[in-house]
């Protein structure tokens, strides 16, 4: 095939293809009622997020009502002030108690209030030692950490270095955090344990209650320097469980000779219990992807209805690309019908959740715009779906059901089942992509936001590529 001819033959296919989205677009444009049924979930959705928004409940907690993320900052700490660039250096000669995320080391925070920047290095039973700030599992780190673990961090301006050593001479450098704290800060030794989560589930709810955990440290050869190497000077003072301004609680610190003992419980770290307020917020798509899915659906069964099918497959018989400018249309109209809906539904529920005492985060935070754009994807995906279906199956009323069945029934029958169970149920059903709704990990996240919306993406890939494969082999 000569050059020349080439180009032509894919400037027709493109034209051609081109043709097919105009003349889609048109079908969906000049039917009435398939207007309407984007308008209706873009309605349903919004006032839904309205609904909940007004059965909301201020959920009080420790923090303050600005803060994007709930968290959980207890522990015991016991420290002094570090009044600028420094070296705190410790020995953690034993840990006992806690789970694999149970908490032992060196921290500097910026002050002593509840949710403060912070930087810690901690030796846990199950994931080493690990390099904490931001109020997140996780960080750098990873290598094994058993007692006894040698373990320094050091102030220079705003990074906070943290550093390893199984016996004191000889370092590895664990990583850097930026910590903005100028001027002052605490520095000293802490013990932290995320809660022991109990969960009771029925089928419409669940129960869920989490159990302080005790975890206990010993520590010795603390010395704590300012620039320079000069010891630093002043009290050791201790911060209980609740967080806040140091109190005394001869309980939970013990110092005998150079060896200090830690007692505590509660964790530093993301709160394992928080609710969802943007997740709640967005719950409306449920209701909303109804009228989607409905849409989709008789897109395609219409034709077959009227036998219009038949006209349209003669005009274009490649039937594949038929099939794939329907599920562009259709896609394309309601991701942008998604669009008003996520962000018509965060902007109507603010001024309800604020009066009855919420806070929601603003919707610049980034993990507030993935949901919304998320939402907006996640329709446009579900719509494809329903145009896949549809082809599949020629009939509109088991089309509808069975894709309102895979989106819906795994999220109903999780709430009866263990979690761990769920989870997976959640993970491995097309319902894995509202995942992409969630801002704050929690106990019972199933799956990661990106990870569940692939999850949706292949189930979809997989029902088009049935659809076009049954639509090349059957008459119309």
């Amino acid at each position: 095939m000569t050059a020349p001819y080439r180009s032509t033959v894919l400037a027709d296919a493109r034209d051609g293809f081109g043709r097919l989205l105009a003349a889609e677009w048109t079908k969906l444009a000049t039917v009435p009622r398939w207007r309407l049924a984007l308008a209706a979930s873009v309605l349903l959705t919004v006032a839904v997020a309205v609904l909940t928004a007004t059965g909301s409940q201020s959920t009080g907690g420790s923090g303050p009502p600005s803060r994007l993320r709930p968290l959980s900052d207890q522990g015991r700490i016991t420290y002094q002030t570090l009044p600028g660039d420094g070296a705190l250096t410790a020995r953690v000669t034993a840990q006992r108690d806690g789970d694999g995320w149970a908490k032992a080391g060196l921290i500097i925070r910026a002050d002593l209030r509840h949710g403060a920047p912070y930087a810690a290095l901690a030796v846990t039973p199950g994931h080493g030692v690990r390099l904490l700030s931001g109020y997140r599992d996780g960080g750098p780190g990873g290598a094994p950490g058993t007692p006894p673990a040698w373990l320094r961090l050091t102030r220079a301006g705003t990074t906070v270095t943290g550093y390893a050593s199984p016996d004191g001479r000889t370092w590895r450098r664990v990583g850097a955090v930026e910590l903005d704290a100028p001027g002052p800060a605490a520095a000293g030794l802490f013990v932290a344990a995320p809660d022991r989560i109990e969960v009771q589930r029925q089928f419409g709810g669940e129960s869920i209650s989490g159990t302080p955990a005790d975890t206990r440290a010993s520590f010795d050869n603390v010395t704590l320097t300012a620039a320079g190497g000069a010891p630093v000077a002043g009290p050791w003072r201790d911060r209980g469980g609740a967080g806040g301004p140091a109190a005394p609680d001869p309980g939970g610190t013990t110092r005998t000779g150079g060896t200090v003992a830690l007692a505590g419980s509660g964790d530093i770290g993301p709160d394992a219990f928080a609710d969802d307020v943007t997740r709640t917020t967005l719950t409306g798509a449920l209701v909303g992807q109804t009228a989607i899915v409905a849409l989709a659906v008789l897109f395609v069964t219409a034709e077959y209805r009227r036998a219009t099918i038949r006209l349209t497959l003669a005009a274009s018989p490649r039937r594949g690309r038929v099939l794939a400018a329907k599920a562009t249309v259709i896609g394309l109209a309601v991701l942008a019908a998604g669009l008003a809906a996520a962000f018509g539904s965060l902007l109507a529920a603010r001024p309800v959740l604020r009066a009855h005492g919420t806070a929601p985060p603003p919707l610049t935070d980034p993990a507030v715009l993935r949901a919304a754009v998320g939402t907006a994807v996640l329709m446009a995906v579900v719509a494809v779906l329903g145009v896949a279906a549809a082809t599949i199956l020629r009939r509109g009323a088991p089309a509808i059901t069975l894709v309102l069945l895979v989106l819906l029934v795994p999220q109903i029958v999780a709430t009866g089942l263990p979690v761990s169970a769920a989870r997976w149920l959640q993970r491995l059903t097309p319902a894995a992509g509202f995942a992409v709704q969630h801002t704050v990990h929690r106990y019972d996240t199933p799956i990661g936001a990106f990870a569940g919306l692939g999850v949706l993406c292949l189930y979809t890939a997989a029902a088009l590529a049935a659809a076009t494969w049954l639509l090349r082999r059957r008459d119309a």
